[in-house]
């Protein structure tokens, strides 16, 4: 199993990500009030702006203050 660093110590099995997406549009911005709204919703950014939400397969999504880039490259090392 390998875990990906998204942030301020905090981890994440690559395993379970199915995409990493930038929080800008409107469809992921209420994809995301719905996940909060459902209690899935995890904020790994740490009161900063979030640049990259990460979507897994347990429906939970992964709010990070690193950009999409960053994660992507970190996931394919």
């Amino acid at each position: 199993m390998k875990l990906i660093n998204i942030g301020f110590g905090n981890l994440v099995s690559a395993d379970r990500i199915v995409s990493i997406v930038s929080p800008e549009s409107a469809p992921i911005k209420r994809m995301i009030q719905d996940v909060r709204d459902r209690g899935l919703l995890i904020d790994a950014s740490f009161g900063r702006s979030t640049k990259s939400v990460i979507v897994t397969d347990s429906g939970n999504l992964i709010l990070s203050s690193l950009p999409p880039e960053t994660l992507a490259q970190r996931a394919e090392e």
